[in-house]
């Protein structure tokens, strides 16, 4: 693997070594010094030109656990204010000497670009609605670590899916692991086509969602036109909202996910946020494993003990 843009072409045996590799630096995180020296000596590049807190942040805990150096880019004080291009600026960065690039962009394919102008390994960190391939990955690993693997599981992926690149990667990962996905949302938040995406769809959750072991919710992406496509944020919930007592129907060993940021009392309801059958923490540090196994396969990582 060169670099890791999309989960649209890992087959099954890759996606299963970096949720085996990340599973194994979750007991390096729960040492009392979380830290080794795979990668001492290299250098990691996040190039952040979208807001990012949790995934800007869990990359830098990834790189300084595996005792990575570390570079941060922020476009608010970068020459991109001058009128520098892109192009400029990722290989000026390069030109300082980095070993890896992790790139979040607002445009779909920047990340492909970056790979494109430069010879060390880029990992997509979110590219417009497009792609998100390691959050995909830590959905994955937190699905299996409660149910032990995702063959014949039912997952609904409920809400903004069309300005989801969180949905487009779960669907691809999640599918290839063997989960049955059905995405479910008003009409005008569903993909306008879904050819080709291994999945079913449904403009109904009342009527299916006893039929779920994994509810994973999305934010309504306010900033990509998702929030002016239905009429209010009651209606919404109403129809779209992991309600108490929408929770209270799931079967017992159901689980609910979501990326986060959360937005209470629209997509998720407080209570069903912290319920213990609320998995979101536990996505947000298997976030930081899954990077590190990003990392460490990308970059030629030492073995360690």
């Amino acid at each position: 693997m060169r670099h890791l843009l999309t989960t649209e072409t890992l087959d099954r045996a890759a996606i299963e070594s970096l949720l085996d590799s990340a599973d194994e630096f979750l007991d390096v995180l729960h040492r009392p010094i979380p830290k080794v020296p795979a990668l001492r000596g290299k250098t990691v590049a996040t190039l952040f030109f979208e807001p990012s807190t949790r995934t800007r942040m869990s990359f830098e805990k990834a790189a300084k656990a595996l005792s990575a150096d570390m570079m941060s880019f922020s476009p608010s004080t970068s020459s991109l204010k001058k009128g520098e291009s892109l192009k400029d600026t990722v290989l000026t960065i390069h030109a300082m000497g980095v070993d890896c690039m992790v790139v979040r962009h607002e445009a779909t394919g920047a990340a492909w670009r970056v790979a494109e102008w430069v010879d060390v390994p880029v990992i997509n960190g979110g590219d417009g609605a497009h792609q998100h391939p390691t959050q995909a990955l830590l959905d994955c690993l937190t699905i299996r670590q409660r149910f032990g693997g995702l063959d014949g599981l039912r997952i609904a992926i409920v809400g903004d899916v069309r300005h989801s690149r969180v949905a487009r990667s779960d669907v691809f990962a999640m599918a290839t692991l063997g989960a049955e996905i059905t995405l479910i949302a008003p009409p005008t938040l569903l993909p306008l086509d879904t050819t080709g995406w291994p999945v079913g769809t449904s403009c109904n959750l009342d009527d299916i969602l006893t039929e779920f072991d994994v509810v994973y919710l999305l934010r309504v992406q306010a900033e990509r036109g998702g929030a002016s496509v239905f009429p209010s944020n009651a209606e919404y919930r109403g129809r779209f909202g992991m309600t108490r007592e929408r929770m209270s129907r799931l079967k017992p060993d159901t689980v609910v996910l979501h990326p986060g940021p959360m937005i209470r009392g629209i997509e998720i309801d407080a209570a069903v946020a912290d319920d213990p059958r609320c998995l979101v923490l536990g996505q947000v540090t298997n976030g930081v494993a899954v990077r590190m196994s990003a990392l460490y396969h990308l970059m030629g990582g030492v073995t360690v003990e």
